[in-house]
């Protein structure tokens, strides 16, 4: 079994960053987000950031960033979403004086971690550029005896006519599940959407998180309400399957009991 957490949606920004909302709240949050998984008893394989880090896309705050998640325990594996800028990006954590699409990947816990940057500059909605399916092409050449997990901000589009927004188009979904077919694919991690959500896709499961800076409220229909309520998946994988664990961080739940384990060990 490997065990790994999935971020997402952080939108860290710096105090002095040009941010006209307070992100305080989610700069505390992914504070305590690391505290929480350094003090796990079994510790995780990894963590997997997919997307949107910060909220502005400014170097300082992506500075920030560095300096939060230096603490963290586990090997972290980062993706890009809309709200990233990748000059700003690459110049503090990748690559400094490079533009381009940050895509890569990875060995960790036993799996085939592979990143894309669903960021299509200057939209909210995504999308998969060539060079990155040439990209994946040949890292799906590698490791074949290894289960593949895909990174990817933006999730695919599930539904034709589903906000088009909230996903990859559909000539980059037809495309990622042409060649996904046949594939060991664990899961695809994402976010973007801000809600706690798993979807099967030609037989893979989509794990979208609220993420580290609030959610939406799936009860109002007459637009998009914005609430509190931050979260972390958990995830385990088996050869039987990908199973998710959602844990909300916020607001603080009021404790209503307490069973101690070995009370819980002797119920049967």
């Amino acid at each position: 079994m490997t065990r790994f957490i999935h971020l997402t949606d952080l939108h860290i920004s710096h105090p002095g960053s040009p941010d006209p909302s307070d992100k305080s709240g989610a700069v505390e949050t992914l504070r305590r987000v690391v505290q929480v998984i350094n003090a796990m008893e079994r510790q995780p394989a990894f963590v997997v950031a997919s997307g949107d880090l910060t909220n502005m896309g400014d170097a300082d705050s992506y500075r920030l960033l560095q300096e939060i998640l230096k603490p963290l325990a586990p090997p972290l594996v980062m993706a890009l979403g809309n709200h990233d800028k990748r000059v700003p990006f690459h110049e503090v954590l990748g690559n400094a004086g490079s533009d381009a699409p940050y895509f890569h990947d990875v060995v960790h816990g036993g799996m085939h971690v592979i990143t894309l940057d669903t960021m299509k500059p200057g939209h909210v909605a995504g999308t998969i550029c060539d060079a990155q399916f040439d990209f994946l092409a040949h890292a799906l050449s590698r490791h074949s005896d290894l289960p593949r997990l895909i990174v990817m901000h933006h999730p695919p589009r599930v539904d034709a006519d589903g906000l088009p927004w909230g996903s990859i188009d559909m000539p980059a979904t037809e495309r990622l599940a042409e060649m996904l077919q046949g594939q060991k694919v664990a899961g695809i991690l994402s976010g973007h959407i801000h809600i706690n959500q798993v979807n099967h896709w030609h037989g893979i499961p989509i794990v979208i998180s609220n993420g580290q800076d609030s959610t939406i409220d799936l009860l109002a229909t007459d637009g998009l309400r914005i609430v509190e309520g931050t979260g972390m998946g958990i995830c385990e994988w088996r050869p039987s399957g990908l199973s998710v664990s959602f844990v909300p961080l916020s607001p603080a739940a009021r404790e209503l009991r307490m069973i101690d384990r070995k009370r819980l060990l002797a119920f049967t």
